[in-house]
């Protein structure tokens, strides 16, 4: 469940798309007739989705695609921030929480999940909720899931007990966005930018708000817009369409049409006159300064021209401002974020700066490049740079219904989902001259919120226009065909070790699957293997300085030319592991090996990038989840300083940044680089013999210098801990514990102590943890367990995480230890097994229909010598596990004695709030 992260649809994200990806038909079922059942319409049809709509008001779109066997079931009501009132702020999203407890019919709906492996989560922002299940196609778990949102859509309890332990880990996760520099700042800025509309209140929404509001009010807010005419429901991927129209009739259909009226929303920001300023004043490592400007509705033209801008200005490596600020060294990274929607919002544009380097002359700067944009229009090089960027991130999109679904709510929110496509074709259309013309008209002194109130005589106001009506908008649009269906592939593991042509080119063993998919995708996963423990000793800053640099251009290309070449080649990852096309692959790989083999090393580019290092490094210096992790990992390291294993503190890694020249690194690149020894895994749409001949031409005869020996990890004898941290100025603390645990993959114990991991930790939102901690005390946001176990080292290990206010930390290593001695001592129940099984397999199955999953998973299998039938036997193994089984492997290796605890927390606030707790 997250705050709002929203940006318009003519962004990056979603933008046009390019002729050649949508001259292909649609294969899949929406072109075929639609049984109706009575009382259902059928509403508008664009690009492969078609809209039916109810006599109640509910409407659902249905996106069918038989390529991958998962379906997405999105929900989206029409109500978010903006919507709530005073001293309600917050509201939304802490019902969104309340959805997942329940109803009289599904009284555990995290448990019902965990049961049928699905993918979950909900989701807030200023104009819109969401929720959204992710699972295995078939006609039960899609059936219950329709059932489910039907049915929690009147009917969930949004009880009193329920907003009592849910409000602390609302309040929780408030916290937790407090703890981030930048977080906190935009939470001010957006706030001082805006005077009356809601779009000034974060969706997370006001702490004593959270705190004080009344089960009276959520229940009223649920009641008003949690209706069928008030929500949209989106249905994507692999189902029967008849089928699944019929099984929404059957739920939606049949529920009352409202009788209640909407209100209505009449408050319009007036326009700003005069620059704004906030300061927020905290304890931290890094400075931040950022410039935000009032922008109309994404319904709005401008909004395109807009979304231009701020690419071209904050892009990385090629925007103007990363070339004036970063490459110049006055800031270390430059970023744009667009808080835009149904209502006019905010372009807010960001430089980070290094702790105690000056932050006025980027302050202006940053505020001179903004605001000059528009007398230097766009060059043709920009705008299609943008365009591309655009047209394949929306290919990508549309490649993937999964996503589909998830990112449609948005556009559902601005009144119609077909604007997803309009914004595409429209913002394809802007011209250098509307980009210039929006900055200037925006991008100035009067519309900014950074500076201070300054008396002015000549005011640089800029008025917002109105949003154009929907039926102006879409009077000269013609939908574009949607992308051509894949191949209906089984992702069982039988049939992927028999789709799988595996061999050896040089010292890499290959693994290639290939099969047709939407858009013609398919992904790349590479491993290179160098190396030994001497050789390797006192070079890993070295090593992963190298790994950095390879981004930072080549021999041939410079650091702007080689984005542009991944942006041609429709390339998304780094050099080892990224997603491409079919007909862009073979070229894709000659990149690839150009970038490993001949990097250029640029001294320039590498101070830069040891600035950024470092700014990372020292603004995370006192993070709570740094300082635990790094005293866990101290505690527990034996290795000497310079071995490749040893752990490092902050200090030693900024040490080791500073004291490694770029001679270090190039000797590194020529002593180890080379693929004597590796793996490369390709899966998706691509033509075997064609790929294997680049892969022997550009790998073949590439050698590393250096031999090649596994550097295998132990574990060491150390006394258990127990530390508390102080981290002052933290609204949220952090928790680790750890045990180390003597296993391998291949032992006997392994399928039970991944069912039990499970069980108390390791299962999402279903598990002992989760049940104690979150759901029935409310004391953390996140908790959970993991089990890190090798297939080449006995050095295994247990360990548990977890947020909590600092008061609450205490009550959170309470519950652990408590929840352990309970697993310990009453053991695991059958019907707990029974949800393990079930979730694990499913999940799994749900991984494998993944082709990026899928290209990972044959690197590691190959680098061991397994192949996919090593998975089918394990779940083998979980599927004829006993309860018996289970308990006695987690009483055999688990020992709370020998349990590391480490809480970091701000001890004045814990010890303050404890003394409040005490008095009330």
């Amino acid at each position: 469940m997250h705050l709002f992260r929203n940006r318009s649809w003519s962004s990056r994200l979603l933008s046009c798309l390019l002729a050649a990806a949508c001259s292909v038909a649609f294969v899949g079922a929406a072109q075929a007739a639609t049984a109706l059942p009575a009382g259902v319409t059928q509403g508008p049809s664009a690009e492969g989705i078609t809209e039916y709509q109810f006599a109640n008001g509910f409407k659902v779109l249905l996106f069918p695609d038989a390529s991958k066997p998962t379906v997405t079931v999105n929900m989206t009501y029409l109500v978010g921030s903006r919507f709530e009132n005073y001293g309600e702020t917050g509201m939304a999203h802490l019902l969104e929480h309340l959805m997942f407890k329940g109803t009289p019919t599904h009284t555990a709906i995290p448990k019902d999940f965990s049961q049928r492996g699905m993918q979950f989560n909900g989701t807030t922002n200023v104009d819109r909720t969401n929720y959204y299940e992710i699972f295995q196609a078939g006609d039960d778990n899609l059936k219950w899931a329709i059932d489910m949102e039907a049915d929690r859509m009147l009917h969930s309890f949004i009880a009193r007990k329920d907003l009592d332990s849910e409000m602390t880990v609302v309040r929780n996760e408030y916290e937790q966005g407090e703890n981030s520099p930048y977080g906190v700042l935009f939470k001010r800025l957006q706030g001082v930018a805006y005077d009356w509309h809601n779009y000034g209140k974060p969706t997370i929404g006001n702490r004593s708000d959270i705190e004080n509001v009344k089960i009276e009010n959520l229940q009223a807010f649920y009641r008003t817009y949690y209706q069928p005419d008030n929500a949209v429901l989106l249905i994507a991927g692999k189902f029967d369409q008849d089928k699944t129209l019929a099984w929404v009739s059957q739920a939606f259909g049949k529920l009352p049409k409202p009788t209640r009226k909407m209100r209505d929303f009449w408050t319009v920001e007036p326009t700003q006159d005069g620059e704004r300023s906030v300061t927020v004043r905290r304890q931290g490592d890094v400075q931040i300064v950022a410039v935000a400007y009032k922008i109309p509705s994404e319904l709005h033209p401008d909004s395109d021209a807009l979304s231009y801008a701020g690419a071209i200005l904050a892009d990385t490596p090629n925007g103007r401002l990363h070339k004036s600020l970063v490459e110049t060294g006055k800031a270390t990274a430059i970023f744009n974020y667009e808080m835009t929607g149904y209502a006019p919002g905010l372009e807010i544009i960001a430089a980070v700066v290094k702790k105690g380097e000056p932050i006025e002359p980027v302050r202006q700067a940053l505020i001179e490049g903004v605001e000059q944009f528009a007398k230097t229009p766009p060059t043709p090089e920009e705008m299609e740079r943008v365009r591309l960027d655009n047209a394949n991130s929306f290919e990508k999109l549309l490649n993937d219904p999964q996503k589909v679904g998830v990112a449609m709510s948005g556009t559902i929110a601005l009144g119609d989902w077909r604007l997803l496509f309009l914004g595409r074709d429209r913002s394809n259309k802007v011209t250098s001259a509307q980009v210039a013309a929006a900055a200037a008209h925006y991008f100035t002194r009067d519309n900014r919120t950074v500076g201070l109130f300054q008396p002015e005589d000549q005011l640089q106001r800029a008025d917002v226009p109105a949003a154009p009506s929907l039926p102006a908008l879409f009077k000269d649009y013609k939908p574009q065909q949607a992308v051509a269906d894949g191949e209906t592939f089984d992702p069982s593991q039988a049939n992927i070790d028999a789709r799988t042509q595996r061999s050896q080119v040089g010292g890499l063993k290959l693994a290639l699957l290939p099969k047709k998919t939407r858009g013609e995708t398919v992904t790349v996963k590479l491993n290179l293997q160098w190396g030994d423990e001497k050789t390797l000793f006192g070079k890993k800053t070295a090593s992963e300085l190298m790994d950095a640099m390879l981004m930072r251009g080549t021999t041939t290309l410079s650091r702007e030319q080689l984005a542009d070449e991944f942006s041609k080649l429709k390339m998304s990852g780094s050099p080892t592991q990224f997603q491409t096309t079919r007909s862009n692959l073979p070229a894709a790989l000659k990149l690839v090996a150009s970038v490993l083999k001949q990097p250029r090393l640029d001294p320039a580019e590498y101070e830069r990038l040891r600035k950024e290092a470092l700014v990372g490094l020292e603004a995370s210096r006192n993070e709570p989840n740094t300082l635990a992790a790094e005293a866990i990992a101290q505690h527990f390291n034996k290795y000497p300083q310079g071995h490749w294993l040893a752990a490092q503190t902050v200090d030693q890694q900024i040490a080791a940044i500073q004291a490694t020249p770029l001679a270090d690194v190039s000797a590194f690149h020529h002593d180890f680089y080379g693929a004597s020894q590796g793996e490369l895994a390709i899966v998706g749409d691509f033509d075997v013999a064609a790929v294997t001949k680049v892969i022997q031409e550009e790998f073949g005869s590439w050698k590393s210098a250096a031999p090649y020996q596994r550097v295998i990890r132990q574990n060491f004898d150390v006394a258990p801990l127990q530390k508390t941290i102080n981290s002052p100025d933290k609204e949220n603390g952090f928790y680790v514990a750890r045990e180390n645990l003597d296993m391998r993959d291949d032992d006997a114990d392994y399928p039970a102590m991944m069912v039990a991991n499970y069980l108390f930790g390791g299962g999402g939102l279903k598990s002992r943890l989760i049940d104690r901690v979150r759901q029935k005390e409310g004391l953390s946001y996140g908790i959970g367990s993991s089990l890190d176990i090798s297939s080449v080292s006995r050095a295994a290990r247990f360990s548990v995480q977890a947020i909590a206010a600092p008061q609450n930390l205490g009550k959170v290593d309470q519950a652990v230890k408590e929840e352990l001695a309970r697993a310990l001592k009453d053991g695991f129940s059958a019907e707990e097994l029974a949800r393990a099984k079930s979730g694990i397999l499913q999940e799994n199955q749900n991984a494998r229909a993944q082709d990026s999953a899928l290209s990972a998973g044959w690197a590691r299998l190959l680098d061991i010598n397994r192949t996919f039938a090593w998975s089918k036997q394990v779940e083998d193994k979980i599927s004829a596990l006993t309860v018996e089984q289970v308990n006695a492997a987690f009483r055999k290796y688990i020992d709370p004695a020998r349990v590391s605890v480490v809480i970091v927390r701000d001890e004045a606030k814990a010890k303050a709030n404890a003394a409040v707790a005490v008095k009330q």
